[in-house]
């Protein structure tokens, strides 16, 4: 019961990673409160972690969007009366050879992947900083380390992740809240649904474990830095991608 007591928020929270993470940190004794775009799908989650005796709640956001994110924090301090722990794990691919990329594919993977992780942690950041103490932990990506094929916008929007993260783990260290990224690889979730299998193939290859990452080995990883076992650890970056380089 690594996280009893503790109220978790997680975007993105109602599928594929969050979904892991929140059933995860569920069990480990933490309140859920499940974010997501699907307002259906976070309460799915949230009603399967009640029926397994934990608590959870689900609410509808939309990271991109100030006032949405605004709401869900609200909400979430109404009736949490405080998060300790934010999962900015929300996230979209629009993936496309950059002749071929529009500005429209670009700016929605930017507002999502990289807007959304700073609206959410600037709504909910004050209230960590008023209690002296928060873990935010920040969805980057190996992409955003290393960079990757066809896509720019993403791999952008995690690079910047990458920078906000090391910046608020200077800022906000000093306050009690550590802030760390986590880097996934290339994790068996719908994500990458559309890819072919002759390139899931080679991936497979290229990766020293000989297999493709699954969402509890990420949510695993989000365990540790949520627990009182990371409380030196801020500002770093965790890869977890099977010892893949790209």
């Amino acid at each position: 019961m690594r996280l009893n007591g503790k109220t978790a928020l997680i975007t993105g929270g109602g599928g594929g990673i969050g979904r892991e993470t929140a059933r995860l940190f569920a069990r480990e004794g933490a309140c859920v409160i499940i974010a997501d775009y699907d307002a259906a799908r976070a309460r799915l989650v949230a009603d399967e972690i009640a029926a397994s005796g934990g608590d959870a709640a689900a609410i509808q956001v939309d990271v991109s969007n100030p006032e949405s994110v605004e709401r869900m924090a609200a909400q979430a301090l109404s009736s949490s009366g405080g998060v300790d722990i934010l999962i900015n794990n929300a996230g979209i691919t629009r993936d496309r050879m950059l002749s071929k990329l529009s500005r429209r594919e670009w700016q929605e993977v930017i507002d999502v992947n990289l807007s959304g992780v700073f609206h959410c942690t600037q709504a909910l950041v004050p209230q960590m900083i008023e209690r002296g103490s928060g873990k935010i932990i920040n969805t980057a990506s190996i992409v955003g380390v290393h960079g990757n094929i066809g896509q720019t916008n993403y791999a952008a929007a995690k690079a910047g992740v990458i920078g906000m993260t090391k910046t608020w783990a200077k800022e906000l260290g000093p306050k009690g809240i550590q802030v760390n990224a986590v880097a996934p690889g290339f994790i068996e979730t719908p994500m990458i649904d559309t890819v072919p299998e002759k390139v899931i193939a080679k991936l497979r290859e290229s990766i020293p474990l000989r297999r493709l990452g699954k969402p509890l080995d990420v949510a695993w990883a989000y365990l540790f830095l949520a627990s009182a076992e990371s409380d030196y650890i801020n500002g770093t970056v965790l890869e977890v991608d099977g010892g893949l380089v790209i």
